[in-house]
C-alpha cells in the first residue's frame, strides 16, 4: 500500500508541477495579448516583440547579422521574432514552476519582463516617448496578476479544509476553470489587437491605392532587343517588385499615408531649408531609369540584388533648390544623412548625389506606386553604392553634413562609411550540383558593375583557359548584364567560374573577402557533375 500512495503521490506532484508551468505560459499569452491590444492604441512597433527584437537588432555584432541573413534571407525577422517567443515560453514555464512556491516571486519575474520590454520600446530610435512603455507594462501587470491567480489555485490547501481529495490536496476544478477563461479572454484580446493594429494602416493603404503615377517627363529608353536572352534559368533582366530582394531592420514594414507625409531637408550649406510633401513632388520633372540595386550584405554569387525600372525626382535638383552646394564646387557638407521613419539613418556622399548620376526620390517602381516592403511613399535611389549608404526607404528627413561629424546607422556597426558597388559576376544556371548531359551546355548569368558598366565576361572550366562570354546588348551602365556561354560538355565532374570586367578596364578579383566592412569580392564558382 505505502507503494502505491508514493506512486499516487508522484503523478499528482507531476500534475501539479504541469499544471504551474501552464499557468506560466498563459500568464506570458495574456501579457503579449493585452501588449498587443495596447500596442495598437500607440503604436506596433512599442509592442514587446518587436521592440526587444528591435533592440537585438541594434546590439547584434554586424557578422553575426551578416550570417542571419546569409542563412535565412528574407525570413530573417519572421525566425527572430519567433526565437524571441521560444525564450518567452521557455522563461513563462520556469517562472509558473517557481510560482508553485513563492507566488510574488514569480509574478514579479513577469513584470521584470515586461520592465524589459519597456526600456527596449523607449530606447528605439523612433520611439514616441515615454507612451511606447506602456504596451509592455501593462501587459506584464496583467500577465503577473493571472500568474498570482492561477498559482493561488494550485496552493496546497490547509488540513482540516474541504479540497479535492483527488487532486492531492489543491483546486484542480477551480484551477481548469480559472485556466481556460483566462486562455479564451487572451485569445480574444490578442485577435483584437492584431485586427486594430491591421485596421491602422487602411489609410495609408487607400493613400497608395489612389495615386496615378504621371508619364515621366524624362522617361527611361526601351530596353534593347538584345538585352534580354532566352535562356532557362537565367535571373529575367527586370526583377518583379514580389521577388526584388529586401534587406532592412524593420521587424513591422512602416504604412506610411502619402497624404500626410513630409520630407524635411536642412543642414550644412542649405540656405533655404525645406519641406516637401508628396503632392510637391509628383509636380515636379519626373524621370524614369532602370538601375540595378545590390545590397551590401550580398556574398559572392549571392541573391541581393535586383534590376528594376524606377520613376522619381533627381534628389540633385532637389538639394540645389535649397542652396546646396557639393564638396567638389565648395560645399560645406560631404555626407547627406537619410532618415526614415523607423528610425534609420544612411550617409551618402553629398558628391555621388550630385555628380549627373540618376539619384532619385524614387516614388515608383516597375510601373506602380513603391511597395510598402520597397519604401513607400518615397525612397532614395542612388546608382553605383551598395543599399546602406545610398537606398534610404520611408524616408522623411535629409541632413547635411559631415563624415567626421557624424556616423549613420551601419558605420556605428563597423561597416565602412563609402561603399561602392564592387564588380561582380554570378552563375545563374547549371546550378550548384546539376547533373546536365553532355554536349552542349548552356552557363549564363548576369554580371554588374553600377555606374562603370560591364565591358567582358569570361568562363573558365576547371583550371582551364578564361574564355569570352556571349554579353547581351547593354541597357545602360546603371544595369546589370546578362552573359551566356555555349560549353561543350566531356562527362565528369567540373567547376566553373566567372569573373567579370568593367568599363575602367578593373577585372573581378579573385581575392575573396566577405561581406563586411563594403561588400563581398571574389569569384562565383559551381560545382557540377556532367553524366
Amino acid at each position: 500500500m505505502k507503494t502505491e500512495r508514493n506512486g499516487s503521490g508522484s503523478r499528482l506532484d507531476l500534475a501539479r508541477a504541469a499544471a504551474g508551468a501552464l499557468s506560466g505560459l498563459l500568464a506570458g499569452f495574456a501579457a503579449l495579448a493585452v501588449a498587443e491590444l495596447l500596442s495598437a492604441a500607440v503604436r506596433p512597433e512599442a509592442g514587446p516583440v518587436v521592440a526587444v527584437g528591435g533592440a537585438a537588432i541594434d546590439r547584434t555584432p554586424a557578422s553575426v547579422k551578416d550570417w542571419a541573413i546569409r542563412e535565412f534571407g528574407t525570413d530573417d525577422k519572421l525566425v527572430l521574432q519567433s526565437g524571441i517567443v521560444v525564450v518567452l515560453a521557455l522563461l513563462a514555464l520556469a517562472l509558473g514552476l517557481v510560482a508553485l512556491r513563492h507566488r510574488r516571486i514569480g509574478a514579479a519575474g513577469v513584470l521584470l519582463f515586461g520592465v524589459v520590454g519597456a526600456l527596449a520600446a523607449v530606447s528605439r530610435p523612433d520611439a514616441s516617448g515615454p507612451v511606447d512603455a506602456l504596451p509592455s507594462l501593462v501587459g506584464a501587470v496583467a500577465g503577473a496578476a493571472l500568474l498570482y491567480g492561477l498559482a493561488g489555485r494550485l496552493a496546497q490547501v490547509p488540513e482540516g479544509v474541504a479540497a479535492d481529495a483527488e487532486a492531492g490536496g489543491w483546486d484542480r476544478r477551480g484551477f481548469l476553470v480559472a485556466a481556460t477563461a483566462a486562455a479564451a479572454a487572451s485569445a480574444g484580446v490578442g485577435a483584437l489587437g492584431r485586427s486594430f493594429n491591421a485596421s491602422r494602416g487602411k489609410d495609408a493603404i487607400a493613400s497608395r491605392d489612389g495615386i496615378v503615377l504621371p508619364a515621366p517627363a524624362s522617361p527611361a529608353s526601351a530596353v534593347p532587343r538584345g538585352a534580354r536572352l532566352r535562356v532557362p534559368g537565367i535571373s529575367p533582366f527586370v526583377t518583379s517588385s514580389k521577388d526584388f530582394y529586401r534587406v532592412d531592420t524593420a521587424l513591422v514594414v512602416p504604412k506610411v499615408d502619402a497624404d500626410a507625409w513630409r520630407l524635411r531637408i536642412r543642414g550644412k550649406g542649405v540656405a533655404r531649408e525645406t519641406t516637401v510633401s508628396f503632392q510637391d513632388l509628383l509636380r515636379r520633372e519626373l524621370v524614369e531609369r532602370d538601375i540595378t540595386l545590390t545590397c551590401v550584405s550580398n556574398e559572392v554569387g549571392g541573391p541581393y540584388v535586383g534590376n528594376a525600372r524606377w520613376i522619381g525626382v533627381r534628389l540633385a535638383d532637389v538639394l540645389a533648390e535649397c542652396g546646396v552646394e557639393p564638396p567638389a564646387r565648395g560645399g560645406p557638407a560631404d555626407q547627406l544623412v537619410a532618415r526614415s521613419v523607423d528610425g534609420m539613418t544612411i550617409g551618402t556622399p553629398v558628391d555621388d548625389v550630385m555628380d549627373g548620376r540618376d539619384a532619385l526620390l524614387a516614388l515608383g517602381m516597375n510601373g506602380e506606386p513603391l511597395p510598402f516592403e520597397h519604401g513607400f511613399p518615397v525612397r532614395m535611389v542612388v546608382p553605383g553604392l551598395y543599399g546602406y549608404v545610398s537606398a534610404c526607404k520611408w524616408i522623411e528627413d535629409i541632413e547635411l553634413t559631415t563624415f567626421d561629424a557624424y556616423d549613420p546607422y551601419w558605420v556605428r556597426r563597423d561597416w565602412a562609411a563609402k561603399a561602392p558597388v564592387k564588380t561582380q559576376s554570378r552563375i545563374d544556371t547549371p546550378k550548384p550540383f546539376a547533373r546536365p548531359k553532355a554536349g552542349t551546355v548552356m552557363v549564363a548569368g548576369v554580371a554588374w558593375a553600377q555606374h562603370r558598366g560591364i565591358d567582358k565576361v569570361e568562363v573558365r572550366v576547371d583550371d582551364g583557359p578564361w574564355r569570352t562570354a556571349d554579353l547581351a546588348a547593354e541597357d545602360t551602365r546603371d544595369t546589370w548584364r546578362q552573359w551566356s556561354f555555349p560549353w561543350q560538355a566531356a562527362p565528369g565532374g567540373h567547376t566553373l567560374t566567372v569573373r567579370a570586367t568593367d568599363r575602367t578596364g578593373a577585372v573581378q578579383t579573385a581575392e575573396r573577402t566577405r561581406t563586411i566592412p563594403d561588400g563581398a569580392s571574389g569569384r562565383h564558382s559551381v560545382v557540377i557533375t556532367v553524366i
